[in-house]
């Protein structure tokens, strides 16, 4: 008889402790990040290094010891083979270093990223961002921010000014996002790294984010999940859900929105 896996009670306590796992995962990061560390290469040619590997291990155990029901898919460890059972519908995303080429090219704009999935649809996501001291969360309770140490501040998603949209971008994968704006009214255009890009919408400091080259699916559920918590919202280009949990991880293109 199959079991059902019950979602987590999203109480402050189970907040916080997923908050202080990203929290170490970071802090191992940099204590790499700070040193001339070896980079490899992955057999799909994207880079890989012991920052990678040491946070997701972090994460993974934590995890585990948190919510030992739910199974959890972390970059690595996928790519290296490990397929677990998501068959029930609930399982952790992870990519523990996501825009390993800011890290390997010393730019800060690297994030740790925890995402719950249900039935296809982020529930949950923290993105960390250890270089800069700036972590992101959000679920069913709302959307947060919180940099440095400072207070802990509620976000919400804006609606664009009328003198046009300020756009995130790739500083790594342009692929045909010209193009793709030439329906828009641009202002302007941040350039920046991982998934911060979907957060400085949810935090209304940027309006649109679209994205027509590869991405896997850890790259972008934690910061979906923030972001559709405050009030915007992922698609793909033709307006259909982006859902989670299919066979080939890769994701469709896809646009990013606030309100």
């Amino acid at each position: 008889m199959s079991i059902r896996v019950l979602r987590p009670k999203f109480t402050d306590e189970w907040i916080q402790s997923l908050l202080d796992l990203s929290i170490a995962a970071g802090e191992a990061i940099l204590e790499i990040y700070l040193t001339n560390f070896e980079t490899r290469s992955k057999a799909d040619g994207s880079p890989v290094t012991e920052a990678d590997e040491k946070a997701e291990a972090i994460i993974l155990a934590g995890l585990a010891e948190l919510a030992p029901s739910i199974p959890a898919i972390g970059e690595e460890s996928y790519t290296a083979g490990a397929r677990p059972n998501i068959s029930k519908g609930l399982f952790w995303l992870v990519d523990a270093l996501d825009g390993t080429k800011e890290f390997v090219n010393k730019r800060d704009e690297f994030t740790v990223n925890i995402a719950l999935i249900e039935n296809g649809l982020p529930i949950f996501g923290i993105v960390h961002a250890p270089a800069i001291s700036r972590t992101f969360w959000g679920g069913s309770f709302g959307a947060f921010c919180k940099h440095g140490k400072t207070e802990t501040k509620s976000i919400k998603a804006r609606h664009p000014a009328k003198d046009g949209l300020v756009v995130v971008a790739s500083r790594s994968h342009r692929d045909g996002e010209e193009k793709f704006l030439e329906n828009y009214k641009v202002k302007s255009v941040i350039n920046s790294g991982s998934s911060l890009k979907i957060c400085l919408i949810a935090a209304g400091e940027a309006d649109l984010y679209p994205r027509l080259g590869p991405t896997s699916e850890w790259d972008i559920a934690a910061g979906h999940a923030v972001l559709v918590a405050a009030g915007g919202s992922i698609t793909q280009l033709n307006g259909a859900p982006f859902l989670y949990g299919k066979k080939n991880i890769l994701n469709p293109h896809f646009v990013a929105k606030g309100l």
